[in-house]
Order: C-alpha cells, then structure tokens, then sequence
C-alpha cells in the first residue's frame, strides 16, 4: 500500500473565463463531494486553497478558490496538484468498498497463492473499475475488480485474490 500520508484528488488546468475559475482534472470518485463549497486542499510548500464554488460545464469541473479572482491568478495556479490527507477522508460503510489508496500496492495472488503482480493503479471508467496489475517481465493487465475476478481484498494481509477467466493474464 502508499505510504504517504497525502493523495491526489485533482490537478489544476487552464484558466476558464476572466473571472478567476480553473478546469480542475479530477482524481476522486466522488467530485460533488470532495469539490464542495469550503473543502481545502494541500498543494504543497505548507499552503492551502480552499473551494470558493464549483460548476460543471460540458462535463467539465469548473472551479473558483478563494483569493483568486482573475485570469491571471487562475493561469497561476496550472498544473498545481490539489491533495488531501488519507485521515481526512471519510470512513466508508460498505465493507466492499475501497479508497484507491488503500489498493494500491496491494500483492496480487492466484487462489494457489502464486503472485502475479501488484495494484499499480485504480482505473475508473464507464463501464466499472479496473485494477491495473504491474506484472514482473510483461505488460500490465487490467482486472475487472468485480466479485467473480476479485473474490478477496485483505487489506491486513497486504493483498487480493484473483480467480481471472482464461485469457485475462495472458501476455
């Protein structure tokens, strides 16, 4: 798993407009939520900003932080990298639910115990999570991270099972 004690939930872009609003790439699962009016991030050197107001326009995330009221400010702050602490993230009620952090680095074994590789990455797209497997001596494999191909997450023991359908760790 990371070791560090921030992670990532979104990075700057262009500036949008005169009035100060930037595109924010966002690397939450939950933006509504994390982009609310007041929510503060870290974005390194001991400073913070903090969410003045958010939109979406044409699936983009649009938003203002305070003290930033002008084009030229919002171009300042392109490609700062917005974090938040792992304590200040909410607790999660289902239990087959995961932080992304929390699956990262996780070993990936077959049910026989042999390993295939690590989470690398969480891949969230429209048609459900996938885990990008780092597999020593060939490419990457995406994992569909649904019941039937990850039967176990253990968080304690470092690790998942995977029970794949033939083909999906092919090289």
């Amino acid at each position: 798993m990371q070791d560090s004690q921030a992670i990532v939930v979104g990075k700057i872009g262009r500036p949008h407009g005169l009035r100060g609003e930037v595109v924010v790439a966002v690397h939450t699962d939950s933006p509504d939520e994390r982009f609310a009016s007041g929510a503060e991030f870290d974005v390194g050197a001991g400073r913070r900003l903090r969410v003045a107001g958010t939109r979406w326009q044409s699936g983009m995330l649009l938003v203002r932080f305070d003290g930033v009221s002008d084009r030229d400010s919002a171009a300042g702050l392109r490609g700062t990298v917005l974090t938040v602490a792992v304590a200040d993230l909410p607790p999660l009620e289902d239990p087959d639910e995961f932080h992304d952090h929390q699956l990262i680095g996780l070993r990936a074994e077959l049910t026989d115990g042999v390993s295939v590789g690590s989470v690398r990455q969480v891949v969230h797209g429209p048609g459900g999570d996938l885990l990008v497997i780092e597999r020593p001596a060939c490419s990457d494999a995406l994992v569909p991270f649904v019941r039937q191909i990850v039967p176990t997450v253990d968080l304690a023991e470092g690790r998942i099972v995977l029970t794949p359908p033939d083909g999906l760790l092919a090289e």
